[in-house]
């Protein structure tokens, strides 16, 4: 089939277009946003660019939006009504903002439509009125085991964690004084300024491309994710799958992604605390966690699923035309 999206979450679009169709993608620019300029010249074997003219005369099969603003886009510049005309798929990546849990979704009884939401969380939460709604949880490549574990560190992995500060759980980094917290990701640079005073001991390790951040996080003794509120972060997943043990804020969808004795699991963050500090004292305990982590997310988050899922859902919409 050919399917239409734009690449709105990376890690996300490098997952879905290692599958077998064949993904168009609009130009670099205000409708397109960044094409595929992502790929810097070399970009997945399955995938290419396409003019809004070449569209017209060829129409997708599918279209995939991530952003409310993309159905007008499809209407203006390919003169065709989603859901009407062309199947369609809003693929519904955040938990809601506001009203929880009366959220009602902007695409609630959209008719033609399906809503693919990323976790059970997300589903139970978003009230999508008559519109039909499926889960297609995350799949990630395996990087492979990695983990060597042996900086007696953490890791954090989040983008802009000052600006999303109790969303990300980055205000909770304080708690864990006089442990060595190495974070990665954009922005993250303003942490350590950020917060202050702490005994925490915050440093920022890069904004790294994923294989250089695989190898990065490999040499880590455990992975720390406090997110209050989000759907699932990939880089969670990604960890896991490296090897590394988890302590993780027991919210949203993490009690059903991350089994206990993959390391640590509470909503009780000095728990959470206590769990990091044996980690880090313990380096055959967290490897052994580290182990379970990779089992649960090789079981739960394999790519092979993923993409079997995402065909299911392209058969029902391009069908449903």
């Amino acid at each position: 089939m050919k399917i239409l999206m734009w690449d709105v979450h990376g890690g996300y679009t490098d997952s879905l277009v290692s599958g077998t169709h064949s993904y168009l993608f609009l130009p670099p620019g205000p409708d397109g946003r960044g094409g595929l300029a992502r790929y810097k010249g070399s970009p997945p074997p399955a995938t290419r660019e396409v003019t809004a003219a070449e569209l017209r005369d060829d129409p997708p099969d599918v279209v995939v939006f991530q952003r409310l603003e993309e159905l007008d886009i499809v209407r203006r510049q390919l003169g065709r009504a989603p859901g009407v005309d062309l199947g369609a798929i809003f693929l519904e990546h955040n938990t809601p903002k506001t009203n929880v849990p009366d959220t009602c979704h902007p695409l609630a009884d959209m008719p033609g439509l399906q809503i693919v939401q990323v976790t059970y969380f997300n589903d139970l939460l978003w009230d999508c009125g008559g519109t039909p709604t499926r889960v297609i949880e995350h799949g990630i490549a395996d990087p492979g085991l990695r983990y060597r574990g042996d900086l007696d560190r953490l890791a954090f992995v989040v983008n802009e964690p000052v600006r999303r500060w109790r969303v990300t759980g980055t205000d909770l980094l304080r708690s864990f004084e006089g442990m060595s917290i190495d974070a990665f990701g954009i922005d993250a640079d303003l942490l350590p300024d950020a917060l202050q005073p702490s005994e925490a001991k915050v440093s920022f390790a890069g904004n790294l491309s994923p294989d250089a951040l695989y190898d990065e996080l490999a040499q880590r003794r455990a992975y720390l994710h406090l997110n209050r509120w989000t759907s699932l972060g990939l880089s969670l997943i990604q960890a896991m799958l490296l090897g590394l043990p988890v302590v993780v804020l027991d919210a949203t969808e993490a009690s059903r992604a991350v089994p206990r004795e993959a390391g640590a699991l509470s909503s009780d963050v000095t728990e959470l605390v206590g769990a990091a500090r044996t980690l880090l004292q313990d380096p055959e305990e967290a490897a052994f966690r580290g182990r379970n982590a990779r089992r649960a997310a090789l079981a739960r988050y394999g790519i092979a699923r993923f993409l079997a899922d995402w065909d299911s859902a392209f058969a029902d919409a391009a069908l449903s035309q």
